[in-house]
């Protein structure tokens, strides 16, 4: 079985198991996340005094060590490697990423000019969707669900992650080009993974952060974009964290640190915008004019509408 080798600034190494049943488990989870419908747990989280198990029931179960550098994977017999693949890169990693200190976000992100914008959202929000109309018209992509900051000299860089972008079908219909290329089926969703290629283009390299859009939920008449602050800003980060280990003390605090710092930085605006199709153009040009002028040296007081 193949599978993708991170890059080596991703202090990462990864075994790949023999497949087996999973085995009971007599200690209950510490925290679990459930499935949309809320009837059943979707990933269970478990700690010893090696690391972590991250039981996704019936599919694979994950061992992450406590510093986030190893992960081991035993499949359930019978999943697929296009399974295995997908909760490894959208679900895992994030997370492992998370116990080595590292600042990892649930957000997308895509390239205008020589810098990067990311958006902010739950499930369903759209995030995806715009990463990908973006992409389909000439603004590279880096990210789909697993945004990683770094803070430096003069700001926050994006890091890129793998150059692939998960759709439902609806929205693949709407706005994947014509030359798509679409990854092997996964076990557990009807989900598309439209992977990059020449014309749907991906950018593997860091860019540095010029504006966070959190996503709104609501369905309006046109599309604005208005600063966000202070709690408003910092609940945002929270809501929408990566994080293993929920309860201890020490990587909460250095958490809780790093998006303080973070939501101290002009780069927050909420953006809302009519859920249509048909609209994603405007949405688009909205968020590049606001962006760029975020990044003119005179712009001064940023400003509060994309239109």
């Amino acid at each position: 079985m193949t599978f993708p080798h991170p890059r080596p600034s991703d202090q990462l190494v990864f075994i790949l198991r023999a497949s087996k049943d999973q085995a009971a488990l007599t200690e209950p989870p510490f925290h679990q996340w459930m499935m949309h419908q809320g009837t059943a747990p979707w990933c269970q989280f478990f700690k010893s005094d090696d690391g972590y198990l991250l039981r996704f029931p019936e599919l694979a179960d994950f061992t992450v060590s406590l510093d986030g550098c190893h992960i081991t994977t035993v499949p359930v017999p019978g999943v697929s490697q296009p399974t295995i693949e997908h909760l490894y890169l959208n679900q895992v990693k994030p997370l492992a990423f998370s116990r080595q200190g590292k600042l990892v976000l649930h957000g997308s992100a895509v390239e205008i000019d020589d810098f990067a914008v990311s958006f902010l959202g739950s499930s369903g929000k759209g995030k995806s969707t715009l990463a990908a109309n973006f992409a389909a018209h000439g603004s590279r992509f880096l990210t789909d669900d697993c945004l990683q900051l770094s803070k430096v000299a003069n700001g926050y860089h994006i890091h890129p992650s793998h150059p692939s972008i998960r759709l439902w079908q609806d929205s693949f219909d709407a706005v994947a080009p014509s030359s798509a290329v679409i990854a092997l089926p996964v076990d557990y969703t009807p989900k598309l993974r439209l992977l990059a290629d020449d014309v749907f283009s991906w950018c593997g390299e860091e860019r540095p952060l010029q504006g966070i859009y959190v996503l709104g939920g609501d369905d309006v008449a046109e599309t604005s974009i208005t600063p966000v602050q202070g709690q408003d800003a910092m609940l945002a980060l929270v809501k929408n964290s990566f994080l293993l280990d929920i309860d201890e003390r020490e990587m909460l605090k250095h958490h809780f640190a790093e998006l303080a710092d973070l939501s101290r930085n002009q780069l927050f605006f909420r953006l809302d915008f009519p859920r249509s199709y048909l609209g994603l153009a405007e949405v688009r040009n909205s968020i590049i004019n606001h962006a760029r002028r975020l990044n003119t040296p005179d712009a001064g007081v940023k400003p509060s509408a994309g239109q």
